[in-house]
């Protein structure tokens, strides 16, 4: 079946398809081994059936995601079903859903389940959990991606629409480039994280994975606005448009990474001369300060939030983490409250030397990674792999930014390679808008 929103909502309107017969397909696919490591907690049929029930009665046309089913990161609410954030002794079951996922529900979207996460959000691997490693959709030796492992699987594999997943450090594309999908991580704030369990509360993104960034968009349109019970929530900003001749920022190549990968660096420069045929121009930019700002984020205090987000339950089940996820968190008591100021100060000074880079540029584009990893390599070396994952992502929210991961392209065994625009915040519908464009010249080129 065809799981883009655009062919299901046809469906539905020409009567071919019900949330009843969609529920029992999906029911019929889900129902083998999860051999992928996807879900933490798949909903049964008639839980399924109890969201399709209530849009059978209701008008296809009036509601914008009438009968899409969607799946949801194991650190966001869904009432009635546990929240886990991949750390079984931490579960609880929520009251209420989660407002994103009330949204999306009262539009019509049907969850399908809870999704596989490296460890309360902690990575970029997918592999750090007791649920199992997330496995690529494209090669299950390769690693999925993570922190949002099982919702970029799910929707790549076909099992959902769209999923939500959270970007803090990149978890919300670095999954969707390692499974040839768009991820969207939309400005700080303008997703409500209200029901969200916190990795670093003030950083912390709710992101959105599909197949296409116009299905990206029609998800964003309904799950932003503000939320007044979530404190980080904003009134969005008006963004940038990005004008027909846009300036697009490359790195140096000397400051490029691919981590010995031979084959993503040509895939990359592919990106650039497609990004030219949109009529951009490319710009070359120093990336050294987006680099030094990405390393606050774990080799800064920044980590101390972390251990803030589940303090009682690391000071008292430390033993219940997965043991890699036990030694980042842990190594936040090394920062003293000097030590934090310092940093924000730091940052922000970062912050104001990066300023000037939107007067000469109006997108950033970077490899969303410069490799990816087997399962094998991760496990031998989880910090080191990990670190080279964050290169290209771990600075966006500590700069404000919005971004989109995009498919570039695939090596010569047929693994994906991504690419991520960059632009300030509030500049989503402008980048959803041009990584539709440029996605579009990848489906066009010749292979």
């Amino acid at each position: 079946m065809d799981m883009r929103i655009s062919a299901l909502r046809l469906a539905y309107l020409a009567g071919d398809l019900t949330p009843t017969k969609m529920v029992e397909y999906l029911d019929d696919l889900l129902s083998g081994e999860d051999r992928h490591h996807v879900w933490i907690r798949r909903l049964s049929r008639d839980e399924m059936m109890g969201y399709a029930a209530r849009l059978q009665t209701l008008d296809p046309g009036a509601l914008p995601l009438y009968g899409i089913p969607f799946a949801i990161k194991d650190n966001i609410d869904l009432a009635g079903i546990p929240t886990t954030a991949a750390c079984p002794d931490f579960a609880y079951t929520p009251e209420k859903s989660a407002t994103v996922v009330r949204k999306l529900i009262e539009a019509g979207a049907i969850p399908v389940g809870k999704t596989n996460l490296d460890q309360f959000a902690t990575g970029l691997v997918g592999a750090r959990s007791p649920y199992g490693p997330g496995r690529n959709s494209i090669d299950p030796d390769y690693i999925s991606g993570g922190s949002s492992a099982g919702s970029a699987v799910a929707v790549a594999l076909g099992f959902a629409s769209f999923s939500l997943g959270t970007d803090t450090a990149g978890s919300g594309r670095v999954p969707a480039a390692f499974n040839n999908l768009v991820g969207h991580k939309p400005s700080c704030g303008l997703i409500s994280t209200s029901g969200v369990v916190p990795a670093c509360r003030t950083l912390d993104c709710v992101s959105i994975f599909a197949r296409n960034a116009a299905d990206a968009g029609a998800v964003l349109d309904v799950a932003q606005g503000f939320d007044a019970d979530d404190p980080y929530s904003r009134q969005a900003g008006s963004g940038r448009s990005m004008p027909s001749g846009f300036r697009f920022g490359v790195p140096r190549e000397d400051q490029l990474a691919f981590f010995g990968n031979t084959e993503t660096p040509q895939l990359f420069r592919d990106a650039i001369h497609r990004m030219e045929g949109l009529g951009g121009q490319p710009v070359e930019i120093d990336f050294a300060p987006f680099l030094e700002t990405a390393r606050l984020l774990y080799e800064g205090p920044w980590v101390a939030e972390r251990y803030a987000a589940i303090r009682d339950f690391i000071e008292t089940r430390s033993e219940s983490l997965f043991p890699v996820t036990r030694q980042i968190i842990a190594g936040a008591s090394r920062f003293t409250a000097a030590d934090t100021f310092s940093a924000l100060y730091r940052l922000k000074a970062l912050q104001r030397v990066n300023e000037p880079v939107w007067n000469e540029i109006d997108v950033l584009l970077t490899p969303t990674a410069g490799t990816i990893y087997t399962i094998a390599e991760v496990e031998a070396d989880p910090v080191r792999t990990n670190s080279n994952l964050g290169y290209y992502t771990n600075f966006m929210n500590l700069l404000d930014l919005s971004a989109i991961a995009v498919p570039a392209g695939f090596q010569r065994d047929g693994l994906p390679f991504g690419v991520t625009l960059a632009a300030p915040a509030f500049c989503d519908a402008a980048l959803l808008q041009l990584g539709g464009r440029l996605h579009e010249t990848l489906d066009n080129a010749p292979h």
